[in-house]
């Protein structure tokens, strides 16, 4: 997956929306539409092959509305530059790390070292509980 593709897809298929946003900026903030609202059809992502596109969609299904859109609200700023980028990248970590396939894990035997500090562990262990006992042969 190529980020700045992927990037560059968002943008071009992310449809915006502002709104009044209740973060800092004071009687400004009852004037301006300062919040980004970004709304995305993850079908229309391009930059994905097919199986990152079909574990994104497992992965976001809860956050798909039931048109299939995934909506991302930034309202963070003051001005509508600054939420509309920060929507933005909302919406390419959201995607990215959804559609990221995780390495598989390779089992490994433990070492030397790690063998004999259990054994060693056993062997305190048993000896702690043997000295527990009654007295033998009583």
């Amino acid at each position: 997956m190529d980020r700045l593709e992927l990037r560059a897809s968002i943008e071009a298929a992310c449809q915006m929306g502002y709104a009044r946003s209740g973060g800092p900026g004071g009687q400004n903030v009852n004037k301006v539409n300062s919040k980004a609202i970004a709304h995305l059809r993850l079908d229309a992502v391009r930059g994905l092959s097919p199986a990152e596109f079909a574990r994104a969609a497992t992965l976001l299904a809860s956050r798909l509305t039931t048109e299939g859109d995934l909506v991302v609200q930034a309202s963070e700023e003051r001005d509508q530059p600054r939420n509309h980028e920060a929507a933005i990248e909302r919406l390419v970590a959201l995607v990215a790390g959804a559609a990221a396939i995780p390495k598989r894990r390779i089992p490994t035997k433990p070492g030397r070292a790690a063998r004999e500090r259990r054994l060693s562990a056993k062997k305190a262990h048993s000896e702690t509980k043997r000295q527990r006992g009654g007295p033998a042969g009583d």
